[in-house]
């Protein structure tokens, strides 16, 4: 069910205790032993590497050369004025943008400080007053995401929305909504385009709402000064159609560069049942993929094109992923796990032809190979 270059296996830096499941036909004991010693072989290699510590030279040059261009973006809005070219302005803060949500996911992850509290509020900036996403609201989604790949009831980026990812949602789906199942594949960038415009109105929502959230006045605050001050400088400079196109295209471009950054990465991979438990090691590798590419790909993605190894050690600097890919590969083919890579166009046609064939009823997709391998 996943297309692309298979090699081999996976790890995390979570606890221990939280990598281990029972699976059918392997003694709990001996399971438990087992894997806790294949992360531990792994993580003694990737930390006599180096590899965990943090990158700081790297991350305060992005820093300071994203603080740059989006401060010249908004210089050369204002000396522009009233015209037609402030629609490439727009496509360029899109890019700056989408960087800054990257930033703002290492700080989540604790990749760029070794301070707890600096990540956390680096994370806050970059994501409120930079990009207008509510932090809270983000980093508990992104969580549960982590914590269970692709696992149904568990992965909120697998639960339905305008897209459904498996076939009980499809099944679910009647009329009109039914008929977009069936060649959701083929809409799926363009709803990418709304994407950005999605996640803003779920930010706002969260912030409104009476649900738990950390510093909700301060991410209240940071979001009404982003938007509401973004908003404002647009209707001040440019006439409302102007202001609209320019709002249009920032939003679309910056949607579909931050979705298409992500949707490589599990859409596509094997769907894990609501009750299979799986160990950890192959929960983070065998329902990720990696995207082949040079320092192009690792800019335009975020580092996110080394998902197997991001998902294995969620803490190690986004530079680093890259140097830690041909150890993590290597062990996973020493140790018979599956390690998945493919190039980013042909992992856009595997997500295409994916989507729709949930769409369409088929249920190849969805069977894990956890669950084939032990029941057989």
């Amino acid at each position: 069910m996943t297309p692309g270059t298979s090699s081999t296996a996976n790890a995390s830096d979570l606890p221990v205790s939280d990598t281990t499941a029972t699976l059918p036909g392997l003694p709990a004991g001996s399971r438990r032993e087992r894997y806790i010693s294949k992360f531990a072989e792994l993580s003694h290699e990737i930390k006599a590497s180096d590899l965990l510590k943090r990158r700081y030279g790297y991350y305060w040059t992005m820093i300071v050369l994203m603080t740059l261009a989006f401060a010249g973006v908004w210089v050369g809005f204002a000396l522009l004025g009233n015209s037609w070219f402030q629609l490439i302005l727009a496509a360029v803060l899109a890019v700056v943008l989408t960087q800054f949500g990257f930033l703002g996911h290492d700080g989540a992850h604790r990749q760029i400080f070794a301070s707890h509290r600096w990540n956390e509020w680096s994370a806050r900036v970059f994501s409120g007053l930079f990009t207008g996403l509510s932090y809270g609201w983000w980093l508990t989604k992104h969580n549960r995401h982590h914590a269970n790949p692709n696992k149904v009831g568990s992965d909120p980026d697998i639960g339905a929305g305008a897209l459904v990812f498996t076939p009980d949602d499809a099944r679910r789906r009647t009329g009109l909504a039914h008929r977009f199942a069936r060649r959701q594949g083929y809409l799926f960038f363009p709803l990418l385009l709304l994407e950005g415009l999605a996640l803003h109105v779920a930010s706002i929502q969260r912030v409104a709402s009476r649900e738990a959230l950390k510093h909700r006045w301060t991410e209240a605050s940071f979001l009404a000064v982003r938007l509401g001050g973004y908003l404002t400088v647009l209707l001040i400079v440019l006439p409302p159609g102007k202001a609209a196109a320019f709002f249009g295209i920032q939003m679309g471009l910056f949607g579909l560069l931050l979705g298409g950054s992500f949707a490589p990465n599990h859409k596509g991979m094997p769907i894990v049942p609501i009750h299979e438990k799986t160990d950890f090691l192959r929960r983070q590798v065998l329902m990720s993929r990696n995207v082949s590419g040079g320092w192009a790909t690792d800019f335009a993605l975020g580092g996110l094109n080394y998902q197997i190894e991001h998902h294995l050690f969620p803490s190690m600097p986004r530079p680093n992923l890259r140097r830690a890919q041909p150890i993590v590969r290597e062990f996973c083919a020493r140790h018979q796990v599956a390690y998945t890579e493919t190039s980013l166009f042909g992992s856009y046609r595997i997500v295409v032809r994916y989507l729709n064939r949930v769409g369409l009823g088929a249920r190849d997709p969805f069977a894990c190979p956890l669950a084939a391998e032990y029941r057989a």
